[in-house]
């Protein structure tokens, strides 16, 4: 069988065993409703006016927080890694800035944006930009030094020689960051928009309905909506990386470990 159909076939599975413990009186259905209860709710959310709004305000404070993470992580990537001395001057500013979690820092944003799109998208960005930045700097570190020479040696300079050489080089590996920086700036818009009280957004719509009885079913909804937009830019990326990168070696071997999990399942 191919990987989509094992993958269906165990998420078939998990819903018919969470729906099966709902029915049996293992879990309370008032704090767990079953998943046919939670597709109707999805069904009809999607159907009304009011979260049609929260989730394209979410997708769109996402796309801008990663599309600001490339513009910016990109030329930054390029230069730390391409010069030494710059890279060795910020270090300690970097590694001081980069393990600090985006909620921490959420009462200084709003301190400073309030609590309006400008914070959720400051969050996200802030999240988002470390993967491809770092996979930029590695993928640099990684380069053929005879490439370099080859290319000085027909008389480039260091701005085309990074434009020819090195920005092709660590395109995947900016790409494979990416994939990681979509995920992560989907997951820190949505727990910004619960956390900071964000008037419009899939997170401020599942805090306004948790503080209503007898609302999980729509708390799981809007949740499941949530994972499933999760899935399917993480799947267009993948696929989207495979066609264009598929000459990478970054490509080759995540395709070869993939073909080979599948043959020992």
């Amino acid at each position: 069988m191919r990987p989509f159909v094992r993958n269906l076939i165990g998420l078939v599975g998990f819903f018919l065993i969470w729906e099966g413990a709902v029915r049996l009186g293992l879990v309370e259905a008032e704090f767990l409703p079953p998943p046919t209860s939670v597709a109707a709710r999805m069904v009809e959310l999607l159907g009304t006016q009011e979260f049609l709004r929260d989730l394209i305000a979410t997708v769109l404070a996402w796309l801008i927080a990663v599309g600001l993470s490339v513009v910016v992580a990109v030329p930054v990537g390029l230069l730390l890694g391409s010069i030494p001395a710059v890279r060795t001057s910020t270090r300690l500013l970097i590694e001081f800035l980069r393990p600090i979690p985006p909620v921490a820092i959420i009462p200084l944003v709003m301190i400073v944006l309030g609590s309006g799109p400008d914070a959720k998208i400051f969050l996200a960005f802030y999240a988002s930009v470390w993967p491809i930045l770092f996979n930029i700097i590695y993928a640099l570190d990684e380069i053929d030094p005879l490439l370099l020479d080859t290319a000085r040696s027909f008389g480039n300079g260091r701005i085309r020689t990074l434009a020819t050489v090195a920005l092709p080089h660590a395109a995947p590996f900016a790409f494979t960051g990416l994939r990681l920086s979509a995920a992560i700036a989907l997951i820190v818009t949505v727990s910004t928009e619960y956390l900071a009280g964000s008037e419009f957004g899939v997170g401020a719509f599942i805090i306004d309905v948790a503080t209503t009885i007898g609302a999980m079913d729509q708390v799981l909804a809007a949740t499941v909506v949530v994972g499933f937009i999760g899935y399917l830019v993480n799947e267009a990326l993948e696929r989207l990386g495979r066609r264009i990168f598929g000459w990478s070696d970054t490509v080759r071997t995540e395709n070869a470990a993939l073909a080979q999990t599948a043959g020992v399942a």
